[in-house]
C-alpha cells in the first residue's frame, strides 16, 4: 500500500515505514503527526484518486529528528563589473517515518 500525500507545497509518495525529509515542521521530536492532504491511495489493485484530494484519508508519521541541509551558495555575478556577492543558504527540515496510512471510506 502506497500514497501520495502533499507536505510544505511538495508531493511524496510514501509507505509504511518510510523514512521522509520534508521542510521543517513545529512539532517536538517523538510527536505524532497526521497530513490530510492525501492525493492517491493505492493498495494492489484498488486504486483511489482524490480531487484534488481525497476525504477521511490521512497519513500519520512519527517525527524522528530536525536538522538543517547542507549549505548551498548563492553567487551574484557580473563579469568586468567589479561585483560579486556570495550568500549561503541551509534550508532546516524535520525527518520522519510514516507509521500508518488510512484511505478513509
Amino acid at each position: 500500500m502506497y500514497a501520495v500525500v502533499k507536505v510544505g507545497g511538495r508531493q511524496y509518495q510514501v509507505r509504511e515505514g518510510d523514512r521522509l525529509r520534508v521542510e521543517k515542521i513545529d512539532a517536538p521530536v517523538g510527536d505524532s503527526v497526521e497530513f490530510s492532504d492525501v492525493l492517491l491511495v493505492a493498495d494492489g489493485e484498488n486504486v483511489h484518486i482524490g480531487t484534488p484530494c481525497l476525504p477521511g484519508a490521512k497519513v500519520t508519521a512519527q517525527v524522528r529528528e530536525h536538522g538543517r541541509e547542507r549549505k548551498i551558495l548563492v553567487v551574484k555575478f557580473r563579469r568586468r563589473k567589479n561585483y560579486l556577492r556570495r550568500r549561503g543558504h541551509r534550508q532546516p527540515y524535520s525527518e520522519m517515518t510514516i507509521t500508518n496510512i488510512s484511505a478513509g471510506g
